[in-house]
């Protein structure tokens, strides 16, 4: 996971990103890629339920 941090307290998860950070631009070149799951991933502790993540903004 690039710049993604995911905490379980309970039933509630929290996603921490940090909006300030930038990986490059997305594979199409379009936008420009600031947090990212890479793919879907399972969540800490419940690994049947999944979280597929992507924040960006245009370039």
């Amino acid at each position: 996971m690039k710049n993604v941090e995911m905490t379980q307290e309970g039933d509630i998860l929290t996603i921490k990103v940090d909006l300030s950070k930038e990986f490059g631009p997305s594979s199409s070149g379009k936008t420009i890629i600031i947090a990212s799951t890479e793919g879907n991933q399972s969540i800490p502790d419940k690994e049947n339920i999944k979280i597929g993540l992507n924040i960006y903004r245009k370039k």
